[in-house]
């Protein structure tokens, strides 16, 4: 508040501006507070050309929501500080020795020199630098002919494929502890080094022209490897990229990159800033930009906008006691900042007159900074928690799941992205087929390179390229793959092969092929272009690529069909379990060459799960996809094996049922509670969750494929059921409110109309910069962090994510 400053509770060190203290004392009973009130003495030009000075009351959080400095030279301070009893308001100014009990004065004392946590976070994070190791120079490496491949890479004593580490010693590729970086592990590594004392390790997947992550078994903790680039050669892993030109930059610093900068940036052009509501920019707070760029897309549409600063009043009214610890609040405060103007304003005449008189520019005192809504969203994240820049596609994937936990009355603005997915399997021998959907929230589209429209300008640039890098000239100027994206569509609409297929009509391996279809088009389609690959030099890279992209986009081609006349289904038998020759496989079965859905795995790992949980999770939810099994890590994550590797508890069981691990089928039929519970999350009703299950001796995916074949299906009413179900599951109200009987989505036709798009400008998820454009009142708007301008030139075919939503019939 900016007249009333803020009152802290001496006993939760809890802060309220005026507006919500009383609602708090009401609340708790707590009547002792801290009230802290800043002034401001601004100095303004006197007649005498001096200062005099302009006392003004500051607002308190400026420097915490806000953008504005007031720690330049333009300002002096007067702090104010006083002590109030409720509910009488009696006011005891501070210091006061005399009146108040010494362990009174020494916690107000203590409160009033504490760090700001969000200035400490940022001076923490900065103060922890990696030290190089003292093995770097002196390591000694074997020279036993390893050589690593630029993939496929797996544990050599147990067969994980991530969260794996390269012993810059000896090139052995072993898997790493769980709880050293939130993936899953066995560690591998770590006992190699106590069996053999080689020190160094690089974790395969981090490494870049810029360096890798190393660790230090020896030294217990991440270090620096200032010879990396010659310990990785030693294994064949080329990082020549790296190597310094005549002019001091990098080969990947040199004008491509620049380019791309410029272009998206719109850099040369003279843009016109925008202020009011909806044109509020975001503070970076130090690679935060993924995170601005998504939340100015997020909150220009209308649904997230309705449910959170809509709703700000009854958010605000009844959020936890903690309001720092609650999305919602912190949601609603977030967009309020964005959409309420009151942090964008254009500067006064008078201001810019003195501008042009000292011939000097101030920067504009516009913006929030997200800090305490990045420490929560981020809480508890391996990646979103570092000051590491972050792939915006991941971090949005990331905020609809939040979103889909935390709900906001009876409609979740998240189910505006949703949609089915129906796959089709085919056995390539049989030619039988099988149809199953599953939920997604981003169409991702490949880069269909083989159809560049430039080929011959594209062959042309690489010979002039290789010959100014072999003459150590500069490059010449950069000539980009000009994709067409009806290609892309193409792309994304073709087979794909399936690796390991077991096909239920041969009871064998066989050769299989997978299509996907949209089942529904969401009210809000969310593209993302599959840039980001590796490269044969192990270097991540971004396929640098101009697509043109449509502003009117119908994809009702894509619609799925379903059982087509004449198509015959494969039987729904599972896979045979193989017991393996060792003896221990009588009691315990592990399922690593099992099909399990690995992208799912993944999706649920970059949250910061283990890796092993998520496999479990995916298996036992029948590979219906992230969202069905992130549902399962959540019921699971308190259980003492939640982190264990995955094994069958017999033989004798049929694995893909998934009732060993939900819990048996009692004698009178009733289902596992925990198999309700997922379809329950998924947005049907409990009543047809359970005679789905029961239907079909409850296997998971089975029930799923039962419901969508009972659409019109008229429920029998079960009022004890619905009883225990509004007790126990959390998001029973909405389901109650909607009546639901299917998925929570919003079919339409699949026609689109070009909203928005994120640009990312850089070589790697890992690097770069993120802008956000965004199309409002009849015109394009660029959002660069805290710049927010009329776009002139908005770069729509280099966008790495694209928003579209739907025309109206």
């Amino acid at each position: 508040d900016s007249e009333g400053g803020l009152y802290v509770c001496m006993n939760t060190f809890l802060g309220f501006g005026r507006e919500h203290i009383e609602r708090h004392y009401r609340k708790t009973g707590q009547c002792v507070y801290l009230h802290l009130k800043r002034h401001v003495i601004e100095k303004v030009p006197g007649a005498s050309g001096g200062a005099l000075p302009k006392r003004r009351n500051a607002k308190l959080f400026l420097d915490l929501e806000t953008n504005s400095d007031l720690n330049s030279e333009d300002f002096e301070y007067e702090d104010e500080a006083k002590l109030v009893i409720f509910p009488d308001h009696y006011e005891i100014s501070l210091p006061n020795i005399e009146e108040l009990p010494a362990l009174v004065t020494i916690a107000c004392d203590a409160l009033l020199s504490a760090k700001s946590p969000y200035r400490k976070q940022e001076s923490d994070s900065w103060e922890e630098e990696l030290q190089a190791s003292k093995h770097a120079k002196t390591l000694v490496q074997l020279d036993n002919g390893v050589r690593i491949p630029p993939s496929g890479w797996k544990c050599s004593k147990c067969d994980l494929r991530e969260n794996l580490w390269l012993n810059l010693t000896d090139g052995s590729v072993l898997c790493g502890k769980w709880f050293f970086d939130g993936s899953g592990g066995n560690g591998h590594a770590m006992e190699h080094y106590k069996e053999t004392g080689y020190p160094l390790a690089v974790k395969l997947g981090t490494i870049t022209p810029d360096g890798a992550d190393v660790y230090s078994f020896d030294e217990e903790e991440p270090v620096l490897d200032p010879h990396i680039a010659k310990h990785l050669a030693h294994f064949g892993i080329d990082m020549l990229q790296m190597q310094v030109t005549e002019n001091g930059l990098r080969d990947n610093d040199i004008k491509p990159r620049v380019s791309e900068w410029e272009v998206i940036q719109e850099a040369g052009v003279k843009l016109k800033p925008m202020y009011g509501p909806g044109y509020t920019g975001i503070k970076n707070l130090g690679n935060s930009c993924y995170l601005n760029a998504v939340m100015q897309a997020i909150f220009s549409i209308p649904e997230f906008q309705r449910a959170y600063v809509g709703n700000l009043p009854r958010i605000f009214d009844y959020s936890p006691l903690d309001p720092t610890q609650d999305f919602n609040t912190q949601m609603a405060k977030l967009g309020h900042g964005l959409l309420s103007g009151q942090y964008s304003k254009p500067p006064m005449k008078s201001e810019l007159i003195e501008q042009v008189m000292k011939e000097e520019h101030k920067p504009q005192r516009n913006g929030i900074s997200p800090k305490m809504f990045k420490a929560f969203i981020s809480k508890g994240h391996p990646e979103f928690s570092s000051n590491r820049q972050q792939d915006a596609q991941e971090f949005f994937l990331h905020l609809i799941n939040l979103v889909e936990r935390n709900p906001v009355g009876s409609e979740n603005p998240s189910d505006v992205f949703r949609f089915l997915v129906e796959e089709r399997t085919q056995c390539c021998q049989s030619r039988k087929v099988r149809y199953t959907e599953r939920v997604d929230y981003i169409m991702q589209l490949p880069v269909a390179m083989e159809a560049a429209t430039n080929k011959d300008e594209l062959i042309a640039y690489e010979l002039k390229r290789r010959e100014a890098e072999a003459a150590r000239r500069p490059p010449p100027e950069l000539v980009r793959a000009k994709i067409p994206f009806s290609a892309c569509l193409q792309a994304f609409s073709e087979p794909s092969n399936v690796e390991d297929f077991w096909s239920s009509a041969l009871q064998a391996k066989s050769a299989g092929v997978k299509t996907s279809r949209f089942a529904s088009f969401p009210e809000y389609l969310v593209v993302q272009i599959k840039k980001f690959t590796f490269g044969l030099d192990w270097i991540p890279k971004k396929l640098d690529v101009s697509i043109d992209m449509p502003d009117f986009l119908d994809i009702s081609h894509l619609r799925a069909r379903g059982l087509q006349p004449g198509e015959e289904e494969l039987p729904d038998i599972a896979p045979p379990i193989v017991i393996p020759d060792d003896p221990k496989g009588i009691y315990g079965l592990t399922v690593s060459s099992l099909d399990i859905d690995e992208s799912s795995v993944m999706q649920l790992a970059e949250m910061g799960f283990p890796l092993e949980a998520c496999r479990k999770a995916v298996y036992y939810t029948g590979n219906l996809g992230a969202e069905v099994a992130f549902n399962w890590i959540i019921a699971h994550m308190e259980e003492p094996d939640f982190a264990e590797p995955l094994v069958i508890p017999s033989f004798g069981e049929v694995a893909s049922s998934g009732a060993a691990a939900l819990g048996a089928v009692g004698l009178d039929n009733q289902p596992p509670e925990e198999m309700v519970a997922i379809i329950i999350s998924m947005g049907f009703q409990r009543n047809l969750a359970i005679q789905a299950l029961k239907a079909t001796n409850s296997n998971l995916e089975r029930a799923l494929e039962w419901i969508f074949s009972h659409p019109d299906l008229e429920e029998e009413s079960e009022p004890a059921l619905d009883t225990m179900d509004m007790e126990n599951n959390a998001n029973a109200n909405i389901l109650a409110d909607t009546g639901s009987e299917g998925p929570r989505i919003k079919d339409g036709p699949g026609r689109y109309e070009l909203f928005g798009f994120i640009s990312h400008m850089g070589t790697s998820t890992m690097s770069g910069h993120y802008v956000c454009h965004l199309k409002k009142e009849g015109r394009w708007v660029i959002y660069n962090d805290l710049r927010v301008c009329a776009s002139e030139r908005p770069p729509k075919d280099l966008g790495y994510i694209y928003f579209y939503h739907r025309i109206p019939t």
